[in-house]
């Protein structure tokens, strides 16, 4: 049976291509083009996780989306990566900077859930000692909690907007705690927030991917994807 569909004039009509074909065909032009940065330089993306107790019972399957968000960021040329994570009694870990994501994923694939707090500012406050050292294009932070205050994560978030870090919180759940510090966090820096649950998968991984083209190629690169990928569109609409 043919799929070709057919206009109401009897004309054949091309079949549309998913959000994840077209994020495939972006990322494989972008690998072809090497740095997508104006200025010719490596962008640099931070990914940061809160590996505490709470997140145990979901933990493999965020393991699984934070590995395919680190394979396609591998495909994209002229990006590095770093994972930060927290867990346990105080222990908040960043790894060297790589670029290699397969390096990244085996190491997260090594980290365990240990009970403890959230580390959030700690995290914040990390990002934005490295971009004073060199430019950090982007924050992806992907956490269920916030059991801080949220008026000393709200400072610390606006320090990295004055730096010109916009973070991406994905929050998995419904906490309501953590979704409003969450949205400053993204509303002080320009950057987005996003909720998502086992069910919504492959939004989470759509969004990733575009978070990845935004570090490596900036606001353009993030526009041109947004001309035919909903998830880049979503995240533009909350970049003001």
């Amino acid at each position: 049976m043919s799929d070709i569909t057919k206009k109401p004039d009897g004309s054949p009509e091309k079949p549309k291509r998913s959000g994840q074909a077209a994020v495939a065909e972006f990322v494989a032009k972008a690998k072809a083009l090497g740095p997508l940065r104006a200025d010719g330089r490596r962008g640099r993306l931070v990914f940061a996780l809160d590996a505490t107790m709470s997140r145990q019972p979901t933990w493999d399957t965020a393991c699984q989306l934070q590995a395919e968000m680190f394979a396609e960021t591998g495909r994209i040329g002229g990006l590095d990566v770093q994972l930060v994570y927290f867990r346990g009694f105080g222990e908040c870990r960043a790894s060297r900077w790589v670029r290699d994501a397969e390096q990244l994923a085996g190491l997260m694939g090594g980290i365990d859930c240990r009970g403890g707090q959230t580390q959030v500012g700690k995290v914040l406050s990390h990002v934005s000692r490295e971009t004073s050292e060199q430019k950090v294009d982007a924050l992806v932070y992907v956490g269920d909690c916030l059991e801080e205050e949220i008026d000393s994560i709200c400072a610390k978030a606006g320090e990295l907007g004055l730096q010109g870090v916009p973070v991406f919180a994905f929050q998995e759940g419904y906490d309501p705690d953590a979704e409003r510090g969450f949205r400053e966090m993204a509303r002080l820096t320009k950057g987005a927030f996003c909720r998502f649950d086992a069910g919504s998968r492959d939004q989470l991984r759509a969004l990733l991917s575009a978070v990845a083209v935004y570090a490596a190629g900036g606001r353009m690169a993030l526009g041109d994807m947004g001309k035919s990928n909903k998830s880049a569109r979503i995240l533009l609409e909350q970049m003001k």
